[in-house]
């Protein structure tokens, strides 16, 4: 991926990267990567990273807009595939009402870095993700853009 990919919501992956960074940073404290680049370094760093990175818009029923490698493979989807799906549909319907609530609490509070919960792939394969951090997307200007999720431990279901 280059980029001048462009992303649900018209962001370019360079500048989605830099915001999830960004935004990342000034919620937890953290640094998402220990070192990174700028513009497709940091594209690439993003995509390879050996954990789960996912983020969508803003829509009324919010479209994936990002996801690397290792959030393809879980959910056994193509970038084309993630980038035109409802993130409510990364969860079983039962867990969706927990889902949206989790959402809530992350809109109210900036961030989340303990959330557990049930996901199921495109195949219906279900995993359990756990220790998730869950926060805002907020662009320079302070407006809000979405949210992102990042995790690196996730066990099958049986």
């Amino acid at each position: 991926m280059s980029n001048t990919v462009h992303l649900v919501g018209g962001f370019d992956v360079a500048s989605h990267a830099r915001l999830m960074v960004e935004s990342y940073a000034r919620w937890t404290g953290r640094e998402l990567l220990r070192t990174h680049g700028v513009g497709v370094d940091l594209v690439t760093s993003l995509i390879e990273a050996p954990f789960v990175l996912v983020s969508h818009g803003v829509e009324s029923d919010p479209i994936l807009n990002f996801g690397n490698r290792r959030a393809l493979e879980l959910w056994e989807l193509s970038w084309e595939e993630l980038t035109r799906m409802p993130s409510r549909l990364t969860a079983e319907a039962p867990s969706r009402e927990e889902r949206a609530a989790l959402l809530d609490r992350v809109t109210r509070f900036g961030f989340i870095d303990n959330y557990s919960g049930v996901r199921i792939s495109k195949t219906g394969r279900r995993f359990r993700i756990e220790q998730a951090v869950v926060w805002n997307l907020i662009d320079a200007n302070g407006v809000y853009r979405g949210q992102a999720a990042t995790f690196d431990r996730w066990i099958p279901c049986e």
